[in-house]
């Protein structure tokens, strides 16, 4: 029997380097990053360890790291890069990252979103 599982990390905030525009790319810029993963078991966990389900601290440390050192020019090149870090682990089946620049517009967060699966 196979049970599923939707794993959230809503609202990641970095620091980073993404946009196209001169003052993008003269400084890092907030970001803000979720993702929904619907992951797939072959059985609901028998104990409450973390070892028995999807860590997310794999998600949180990878994004973190994934952007330390990389300017990227666009959101829906940063939010393929976060999707297949996701989908490296083989229980994930499915993906929606999110993206948000807040600061950009004094009116309006800009923002993308993919889904991506197995």
């Amino acid at each position: 029997m196979t049970v599923r599982f939707t794993t959230i990390l809503e609202g990641l905030e970095v620091v980073m380097g993404l946009g196209i525009h001169p003052e993008e790319l003269a400084a890092p810029q907030r970001v803000i990053v979720s993702v929904r993963m619907e992951v797939a078991y072959a059985a609901p966990p028998a104990e409450d360890r973390i070892d028995a389900v999807l860590d997310y601290d794999f998600v949180r440390s990878g994004v973190q790291a994934l952007v330390a050192n990389q300017h990227f020019h666009l959101q829906e090149t940063l939010c393929e890069a976060i999707a297949a870090l996701c989908l490296s682990d083989a229980r994930v089946e499915q993906v929606t990252v999110r993206t948000s620049k807040p600061d950009i517009y004094p009116d309006a967060a800009v923002g993308c979103e993919v889904v991506r699966g197995r």
